[in-house]
């Protein structure tokens, strides 16, 4: 009876790691947070991008996805949970959040490590 209880014991109770790096979770979700892909607007490592141009008015003018990759943990929270002209709301939990800030500071171990 108890080999068959141990067959039954899903393998992920005896894993050591999680199923996912937190590097991979956060990539994936910069790369989809819910539908519209940050990227597409802040460049592929967040260091904005040209999303349109444009005449209104009779005069050119260009769309812009501001570069994020250079703002502080305090200031990039404030502007994901704040309406902004052409920004989507995504409604990402402080983790998801935290976890984006991390993509897009991967390689600058100061700034990580201020986040938590």
């Amino acid at each position: 009876m108890k080999y068959i209880l141990l067959l039954l014991t899903p393998w992920c109770l005896f894993a050591s790691s999680s199923f996912i790096t937190q590097r991979e979770y956060a990539s994936q979700l910069y790369k989809n947070p819910r539908g519209i892909a940050c990227g597409r607007c802040h460049g592929a490592k967040g260091e904005g991008k040209l999303i349109a141009n444009y005449v209104h008015k009779n005069k050119k003018k260009s769309f812009i996805g501001p570069r994020i990759n250079n703002i502080k943990y305090t200031e990039f929270f404030k502007a994901l949970n704040t309406r902004k002209k052409g920004m989507p709301r995504y409604y990402l939990t402080p983790k998801e959040i935290e976890a984006l800030y991390f993509y897009l500071h991967q390689n600058d171990k100061k700034k990580v490590k201020n986040v938590q």
